[in-house]
């Protein structure tokens, strides 16, 4: 059987069983914070588990993308080494959601497996829970196993925990005997290939309380896991995973771009690596997850690099893992449609942080070279931890990338010497973040020691929503020095939050007014600081005036529901991997983080700003749902993001049907309100991190104000500079003039004698006819009695300046009837005034023969 007919027959049989077969859910679970990645295939059911969801159907049956790369499921560094571990894989499942139990799992399970599929029965074993009597009866009674092959194991093996406290209980794994001679029953849940787990049936029949007592649930529940890469190399008789069509037309790929045959030790670890790893890549990147500096990030950048290394070996220095990326869609992508479409993104997600990596890669093994060496000169085996973290630190080394490079050499690394650096740079991180937050005066200060009202009930309402002004009253203060902290019954006045900057404003009491000079979050509460010059000491019970500047809270309402169109188009125009990375949304502009992988060209910022004004010029109503419970908000459909954390309940921003998130802001009641959109900046601050900068309304006149300031400097600018040049002009043309006045004397003694007078002939550099002239002038001037001609090439023509001495004048020799004959001979032409004249010619090579001759021609035409 194919792998794809294996996984039809699964999803086949559990539909004539009455399941319902359902989508795999996405293997990044945004709804989800707990989780990086969707490890299993009970995960899109853990709040039926709860007891805090529930579905239309009791039965179900999938196959799930899942990922294990951390946590208690580590498996990476047998990735590639033995035949079954991977990162991603497909876990094929069947669950009863308070229906069927235990005789139905085990009967159900037996039969695909040695009816439908056919395999030996003497080669399966199962496992129970070593407390799980009905469950070791059943095997025997619905099955015709070899009751010598139901083992009883402890709570290590056989009973699933979902985590310290809530649902549990036993389960039941299937085991294959892969030995030549079928004796592998010793070897069960030994950790050996030979006899490999393949179904773990588990039984959901507790709860766990926090005392660690377990109860009986009212509904019971079936969770069942199959490993389908397994399952498919026991079916095809193959010894390793990777030697299925799972993998084999990944990994004929890879041999084609890397040119290396898939034979010898090194070079199949390699390919093998390689292929899971850009398989975990595509689906994560398809999902929505990115490269980055930590969290899931950077689970996906140490898989990256953990394969680019790994490519290293196969003598790959290019970028090389995105050419894999159309196989597998090729070979998956009927069933995981996402990857095929998404695969642009991810080819070039994967290429551009390929290529990133790649330019420090050869660098830090230059370095890690020199750390061997040393290590070795110093007697002993262990690289230092402080080596790992520089390798981490400097050259984005991940620990298990050092690791390997140190395995490789025999070597072992300090891991916990390395733990310790880097924690103490994070607490490094963590007290310039607090640092600067104290400068800020907005960080949470939890000790505030108030004097609270008798009918404070602990809660003060934020009214901000509806109303900018209101009279409070005083229901908590604390006077330091020249400050006083206030708390109010209720206040307009929003404290900075989710990138929206604290509003600004006054509190009016008794004829006095006082400016808010900060405002707190404390435990949920909203305080206002103020200073008590002037008398303004309200005390509890009074009433104060509570006005928030109206103008500033408008101009940061339309950022900040522009910030929610923008991250829209933002998806929609460069795809859906992209997410918020941070913001910051004030009166004067916002500000918006986002993650993509490559500078976002002029065309698509362009686009992205046309789509924004096109929904503000739309008019379409921005609905602020408030207090949704947090599971009616996902039904709904609102976008929410790994590493957020959500309460009970939740705000839903929703505009139209264009953008729908979770947000506590301030926004705009209609998208007109927010009047225009611009783009100011697009930059990048971190590797798979871009920023945009932009304004709105006021914002924008601002920005046209200070462009046409900035053109009319520029004007004003290049007015001046065009002043300059012309005066440099012009004294370069006096220098030019005096450096060729200089050289007329010479031209003068070469000048050839006719009767009582001269004729001098010169060739001269200038840029231009004027400097000529001025030559020509200075030539005249020079001459007592004489004829004069100079000739230059600008900007390849000739021209000639002809000269005559006023003398010659008197006597009728005109310089416009010698400068005209001169010129013809060149095929030009012109005349002039009698003491100078000027001609032009296009015969630039036959200028030095005319100058030659031009004391003969002179005398020929004057004495005619």
């Amino acid at each position: 059987m194919t792998s794809a007919e294996i996984r039809k027959s699964f999803l086949d049989f559990f539909r004539g069983k009455g399941h319902r077969i359902v989508e795999s859910a996405p293997v990044v679970p945004h709804d989800d914070p707990t989780l990086l990645f969707t490890n299993a295939g009970m995960n899109q059911f853990k709040d039926v588990f709860l007891g805090t969801g529930s579905r239309e159907y009791s039965r179900a049956a999938d196959t799930q993308k899942c990922i294990r790369v951390s946590g208690k499921h580590n498996d990476l560094e047998e990735v590639g080494r033995d035949t079954y571990h991977h990162t991603f894989f497909e876990m094929l499942g069947n669950w009863s959601f308070g229906d069927y139990s235990k005789r139905e799992a085990i009967r159900w399970a037996w039969e695909l497996l040695t009816e439908v599929w056919q395999l030996p029965k003497e080669r399966l074993h199962a496992t129970v829970f070593r407390e799980d009597d009905e469950a070791h009866a059943l095997w025997t009674e619905v099955t015709d196993i070899d009751p010598t092959h139901v083992h009883r194991f402890d709570e290590k093996d056989n009973f699933w925990e979902m985590g310290d406290t809530g649902p549990c209980g036993p389960c039941s794994e299937i085991h294959i005997d892969m030995t030549e001679n079928a004796d592998g029953g010793p070897l069960v849940n030994a950790g050996v290939a030979e006899v490999m787990e393949i179904w773990n049936l588990v039984f959901i029949q507790y709860n766990r309380d926090e005392q660690g007592t377990l109860h009986e649930l009212p509904k019971k529940h079936v969770d069942t896991g199959m490993g389908f890469e397994r399952i498919c190399a026991v079916l095809q008789g193959k010894k390793s995973n990777y030697d299925t069509d799972v993998f084999t037309p990944l990994i004929h790929r890879i041999t084609e771009v890397t040119g290396t045959p898939y034979e010898g030790e090194q070079p199949q670890v390699a390919m093998r690596v390689i292929a899971d790893h850009v398989r975990m890549l595509t689906f994560s990147i398809a999902d929505g997850a990115m490269p980055g500096p930590e969290g899931r990030g950077y689970v996906l950048r140490r898989i990256l690099r953990r394969a680019a290394r790994f490519g290293r070996t196969l003598g790959m220095r290019d970028p090389f893992l995105w050419r894999v990326v159309e196989t597998l869609g090729d070979t998956m992508g009927t069933v995981f449609p996402e990857i095929v479409e998404h695969r642009n993104v991810i080819e070039k997600v994967i290429r551009a942080e390929e290529d990133s990596f790649n330019a420090t890669l050869d660098r830090g093994l230059e370095i890690f070279e020199e750390i061997i060496a040393r290590t070795r000169k110093e007697g002993t085996s262990e690289i230092t931890g402080a080596d790992v973290f520089r390798l981490y630190d400097t050259f984005g080394f991940p620990l298990d990338l050092t690791n390997l490079l140190a395995e490789e050499r025999g070597m072992t690394i300090d891991s916990a010497g390395f733990d310790i650096l880097l924690q103490e740079q994070k607490e490094r991180s963590r007290a310039v973040a607090r640092k600067n937050a104290a400068v800020s005066g907005m960080n949470e200060q939890a000790d505030i020691p108030f004097e609270t009202h008798p009918s404070f009930d602990g809660y003060s309402v934020f009214i901000g929503y509806d109303t900018l002004a209101e009279d409070v009253r005083v229901m908590g203060r604390w006077h330091d020095h020249n400050l006083l902290y206030l708390l109010f019954d209720r206040t307009p006045f929003y404290v900075e939050s989710g990138g929206q900057t604290s509003d600004s404003g006054v509190l009016r009491w008794n004829g006095r007014e006082a400016e808010i000079k900060g405002l707190l979050k404390v435990h949920g509460n909203t305080v206002h600081v103020v200073e008590t010059h002037d008398g303004f000491l309200p005390v509890l019970g009074d009433v104060v005036h509570a006005a928030v500047i109206g103008r500033a809270r408008r101009d940061t309402m339309r950022n900040h529901t522009a910030t929610h169109l923008l991250h829209a188009a933002l998806r929609r125009v460069l795809g859906t991997h992209v997410q918020q990375a941070g913001s910051l949304v004030e009166p004067e502009r916002l500000r918006f983080d986002f993650s993509h992988f490559e500078k976002v060209s002029d065309e698509q910022l362009r686009e992205i700003e046309s789509l924004v004004n096109e929904k503000i010029l739309e008019g379409i109503p921005v609905q602020q749902h408030r207090d949704v419970p947090f599971e009616d908000a996902r039904t709904m459909g609102a976008l929410m993001f790994f590493g957020d954390k959500y309460g009970d309940s939740v705000n839903v921003l929703q505009i139209g049907d264009f953008s729908m998130e979770f947000c506590g802001g301030t926004h705009v009641r209609n998208t007109a309100e927010i009047g225009l959109f611009r783009i100011i900046s697009e930059s990048s601050i971190a590797s798979g991190t871009r920023r945009l900068d932009a304004v709105t309304g006021r914002g924008v006149l601002r920005f046209i104000h200070q462009l046409q300031t900035q053109l009319q400097q520029e004007k004003h600018r290049q007015e001046e500079l065009h002043e300059t040049i012309r005066q440099l002009e012009k004294e370069l043309a006096k220098a030019t003039v005096q450096q060729g006045a200089g050289a007329l004397d010479d031209i003068l003694a070469k000048a050839a004698p006719w009767n009582d007078s001269r004729i001098a002939v010169a060739r001269m550099d200038v840029a231009d006819g004027e400097q000529l002239k001025s030559l020509g002038d200075a030539l005249r001037e020079k001459l007592s009695s004489g004829i004069g001609l100079l000739a230059s090439v600008i900007e390849g023509k000739v021209l000639l300046v002809c000269v005559v001495s006023d003398d010659l004048v008197k006597k009728g020799i005109k310089a416009g009837s010698l400068v005209g004959p001169l010129a013809r001979r060149l095929g030009g032409g012109g005349g002039g005034r009698p003491h100078m004249a000027t001609a032009g010619a296009k015969d630039t090579e036959g200028l030095d023969a005319l100058l030659a001759d031009a004391p003969s021609i002179i005398r020929e035409i004057v004495e005619r």
